[in-house]
């Protein structure tokens, strides 16, 4: 899993970030000091990017100067534009080192050429530019860095991962780093397996993540799904939800899961209704687009307009008060299989039960169901064990999912998601959530991510998250009195807490 997700689950947790980049540069600095022999009088360089990859290079610099070594940092960039509040912290601590480190930043390959010399000659070179996979050419001065470390005469240290080399891929772009040794964090990356020509010796550190930032959904597994905006983006960029629902007994289901699309991000929301509701539907807000059906209930007629719209969004949501009729059960089912092999995919509400009357496999596609304790019975056939039987819950998910080759996302007091291999439990979210249509109101924000192209276990993560904590805000201001649509109107506060609005007229006059 991308370690920042990890830092950022892990201070949600009571962790903080700076702890584990503290611990992650003085596993580092000890590696080099072992390597060596002794750091006393050793002559050490340190290139260090603007991240936290460079944060960690740093602290290595600050041990490694505290067991007496004679250390160069070198930061590939100003001051000013290091990433991190953590790795400027760290960086300000060597400039204030005036004694023992030598803390010097170059912006350009000729500025970083003036110290060829010390990282040629240097007993350790610690590589802390790149904590992360690099596309397309390396830019200067960093391109300049990789190739002084390549041609150093002494031992060639990287921190996490080698710079240039992709983490997850094991794919090297234009260049990277040809390590003696790496030393990464918490895990082996999939990418440094099999590599050794520019890894070397692989060490893994433990810098005391703790387990339950992999096992649990936090803030960093939303802020890895959130779809950023870009200057020029245009109407449906970030998506187009297709919601199919609604008959003559229910038209607020899927109005709700529209509406939480619209407010979790996507463009346009349209709801596909029956015509006995879909002035209903329409009436409910002007922000959505309604597209009629025929009569009180989805039926096989509706099919050959469903696939139209099918080929213009982006993500569809299915199930929401859709109901059971006997003909709308044919037609969902009908409409599940043919939605999950075009387009990422919710089944949720009647659409589980539906799935369950006339199962389709829905297993080569990009597809998230939610059921509650009820639905998953009814889908699966099997009990689940009492909510505070969760080790065993978490089993019987990962089972279920692993069958049914689709993404599970058990809502409960803790929710559980699993694509039959990974899983995670949700803890955001409260009893005052037992109120009618939360539910629908998850579907769309599942919905959303999935339109922006986030693959399903991660989008189903992010949506528990950002659904809970939208309904502890409702609580946290009304106390156990809310609706739906209170957790909807607070769904905008939970995404803006992962995102940095440009607004063009701030400032003016």
């Amino acid at each position: 899993m991308d370690m920042a997700v990890l830092d950022e689950n892990s201070d949600y947790l009571g962790v903080p970030r700076r702890l584990l980049m503290e611990n992650a540069g003085r596993a580092v600095a000890a590696e080099v000091a072992r390597r060596l022999g002794s750091a006393a009088g050793r002559r050490v360089v340190v290139l260090a990017g603007l991240g936290n990859n460079g944060g960690d290079g740093f602290v290595a610099a600050r041990h490694l100067a505290a067991l007496g070594a004679r250390v160069t940092a070198i930061l590939l960039g100003a001051p000013e534009e290091i990433r991190t509040a953590e790795a400027r912290a760290n960086w300000l601590v060597l400039e204030r080192m005036k004694l023992s480190v030598r803390a010097v930043y170059v912006r350009s390959a000729d500025e970083l050429l003036s110290f060829r010399e010390d990282v040629l000659r240097a007993d350790a070179v610690i590589d802390a530019i790149f904590g992360m996979g690099i596309r397309g050419r390396i830019r200067e001065p960093h391109s300049t860095a990789i190739d002084l470390i390549n041609g150093a005469e002494g031992l060639k240290v990287s921190v996490d991962v080698p710079s240039g080399l992709n983490p997850e891929t094991g794919e090297v772009h234009d260049k990277a780093v040809r390590a003696d040794v790496t030393v990464t964090m918490h895990r082996a990356k999939p990418g440094l397996v099999g590599r050794r020509e520019y890894v070397g010796d692989l060490v893994v550190a433990d810098i005391g993540v703790p387990p339950e930032a992999e096992l649990m959904v936090g803030p960093g597994d939303v802020r890895v799904a959130v779809k950023p905006r870009m200057p020029y983006a245009k109407k449906g960029d970030h998506g187009r939800v297709l919601v199919v629902g609604g008959s003559v007994e229910y038209s607020g289901a899927p109005a709700l899961t529209a509406m939480a699309s619209l407010r979790a991000g996507a463009d346009l929301a349209i709801v596909a209704a029956p015509e006995a509701v879909a002035d209903a539907v329409r009436a409910y807000s002007p922000n959505l687009v309604v597209r009629r059906l025929s009569g009180e209930r989805l039926t096989q007629r509706d099919l050959p307009r469903l696939m139209e719209l099918l080929d213009y969004c982006t993500s569809v949501a299915v199930g929401p008060g859709l109901g059971l009729d006997e003909e709308t059960v044919d037609a969902t089912s009908t409409f599940l299989g043919e939605a999950s092999r075009r387009r990422p995919l919710v089944v949720d509400a009647d659409a589980i039960k539906a799935l369950a009357r006339n199962p389709v496999d829905l297993s080569g596609g990009r597809v998230v169901i939610t059921p509650h304790a009820g639905e998953f019975q009814t889908l699966t056939g099997r009990r689940l064990e009492a909510p505070g039987r969760l080790a065993e819950r978490v089993k019987q998910v990962v089972d279920a999912a692993g069958k049914l080759g689709v993404v599970l996302l058990l809502k409960a007091h803790e929710d559980i998601i699993s694509d039959g291999r990974r899983y995670k439990v949700n803890t955001t979210g409260n009893p005052g959530m037992t109120a009618g249509g939360t539910g629908d109101v998850l579907t769309g924000v599942v919905a959303a991510i999935l339109g922006w192209g986030v693959e399903p276990f991660r989008a189903a993560c992010a949506s528990a998250f950002i659904n809970g904590m939208a309904g502890d805000l409702a609580v946290a201001e009304k106390g156990y009195h809310i609706t739906a649509t209170d957790v909807i109107e607070k769904i905008p506060e939970v995404m803006r807490r992962f995102e940095k609005p440009v607004v063009g007229s701030v400032g003016l006059g």
